[in-house]
């Protein structure tokens, strides 16, 4: 890995179908080991809704969380509220409604609401991590409320490019969680992206935590260009997996993928939100510039996860086909 410059020229490229098999290291087992111990850990019953970048203005966030619809905006002095989806009045879906001067107006019948108790509607638990919106749902979690989430180490968001990429698979959150704690498929099953994929480090190998998978790899610029890095993956709570960026270009930027119940959608099939924040930060001098640039590369890093993503949900909903159906290996 170089330690100097951001890039690499691969002079003899390995053909996809030569490169080393990784299936006798992606042991069905070790993965559901971290798994488990990552579903039991505490989340303090906070899950994440979207990205706080919608809530700019007169933004609102409105989704269903297992089940129950939540909405999500800032109040008049700015503060950020939230809470059940549906009108109090008549049942109206709040997702819809606008917002105007920090009080969320029902379009049915004008009912607003500026997030304090009314007439049945009462406030539920948010938060703003200065990148991504969560709601507390002591209902559905089930678990000891904690007064904030359980937030993973990330750069300051104020000194980093972020970007929030979201989307909607037919599968559980353990079915992501799954995806994401197995990188040994990342060069086989993403090759226009990765290349000279490497597990290093395994559960209870690692200096990092008892959980932390770590990684060598090559992420794919153009031709024979690539950028090595070496990357940690762990699991902070049980619907978050992230990946830390240890040594190479973009040393301490993270990648944290969020893993949201939504509910059964119309067949009874359960539905998971994806909600992926790229947090990138460098102390390259050049950094600054990119900075500056963040509203077009915002666009760029949200193309590059929805590919990733297309293939991804792709595993997570077959592993969630094979398991609801008793056929999942292992």
């Amino acid at each position: 890995m170089n330690r100097r410059l951001p890039l690499s020229l691969r002079r003899h490229a390995v053909p996809w179908q030569d490169q080393r098999p990784t299936w006798p290291e992606a042991r069905p087992g070790l993965i559901a080991g971290a798994l488990k111990r990552a579903q039991s850990r505490a989340s303090g019953n906070w899950y994440v809704v979207g990205a706080s970048s919608t809530l700019r203005g007169d933004g609102k966030l409105g989704r269903a969380v297992a089940g129950q619809e939540v909405v999500v905006w800032r109040g008049p002095d700015g503060r950020l509220v939230g809470g059940p989806g549906t009108c109090p009045h008549m049942g109206a879906p709040l997702r819809d409604s606008p917002v105007r001067c920090g009080a969320l107006v029902c379009h049915w019948h004008g009912l607003a609401l500026d997030g304090r108790s009314h007439a049945g509607w009462s406030p539920l638990p948010v938060h703003d991590d200065g990148v991504l919106v969560w709601t507390r749902l002591d209902a559905v979690g089930g678990e000891e409320p904690l007064d904030a989430p359980v937030l993973p180490r990330r750069p300051d968001p104020g000194r980093a490019v972020t970007a929030v990429h979201t989307c909607v698979g037919v599968c559980e959150p353990e079915d992501i969680m799954a995806n994401r704690l197995d990188p040994w498929h990342g060069a086989w099953f993403h090759p226009y992206s990765f290349v000279d994929l490497t597990v290093v480090n395994v559960p209870g190998c690692s200096d990092d935590g008892p959980d932390a998978l770590t990684v060598d790899v090559s992420f794919k610029v153009a031709g024979p260009l690539v950028v090595p890095v070496r990357a940690v993956f762990t699991a902070p709570e049980p619907r978050t997996v992230v990946m830390h960026i240890t040594e190479g270009e973009g040393a301490g930027s993270t990648v944290e993928t969020h893993a949201t119940p939504l509910g059964a959608d119309d067949t009874g099939r359960p539905r998971t939100a994806v909600i992926e924040a790229v947090i990138a930060a460098s102390n390259r001098p050049g950094f600054g510039v990119a900075r500056l640039a963040a509203p077009l590369l915002r666009p760029l890093a949200r193309a590059a996860a929805s590919r990733l993503w297309r293939d991804d949900l792709a595993y997570a909903e077959r592993r969630w086909q094979l398991r609801s159906t008793g056929r999942f290996p292992g």
